[in-house]
């Protein structure tokens, strides 16, 4: 890993009544638009889904890292993720994450550690670090 601190430069682009195009050096054009909730289109990703994606991203990225740092072995790892937007003092924002994760492993795993990983995961995420929304975690272990 790079020493810190590191940068993540992304552009917006967009004319008057266009759908906003986001780039990044090395990365595909990603088009967005405003939520269907304020008037978008509704079928493009907007800045709202943006920052949610981010964190169910962020989570498994995360998870990813702390079981091989833990020798746990796994399978696959769904995560989905609700925020919720509301008006705190007349200003729009996130005032919560709710983060679903369904972790399969394999037979013969230790469970409960594998559980424990995933709330030191929701713990660690630099994402939700970053933000000032409570953050609540629902994770399930099934062994497959």
């Amino acid at each position: 890993m790079d020493a810190f601190p590191h940068e993540y430069k992304v552009a917006a682009s967009a004319a008057s009544e266009s759908e906003i195009t986001l780039t990044a050096e090395g990365l595909e054009p990603l088009p967005s638009a405003a939520p269907a909730q304020f008037g978008g289109p509704g079928d493009r990703w907007s800045p709202e889904d943006l920052l949610v994606a981010s964190v169910a991203d962020c989570f498994i990225l995360t998870f990813r890292a702390i079981a091989k740092f833990s020798k746990l072995e796994w399978t696959s790892l769904e995560c989905s993720v609700t925020g919720t937007l509301d008006k705190v003092e007349r200003t729009p924002c996130f005032t919560a994450f709710e983060v679903n994760a369904r972790l399969q492993v394999p037979e013969g795993t230790d469970t409960n550690k594998a559980h424990k990983l995933l709330e030191k995961s929701e713990a660690s995420c630099l994402v939700t670090n970053s933000l000032k929304s409570s953050v609540t975690l629902n994770a399930e272990v099934t062994v497959s």
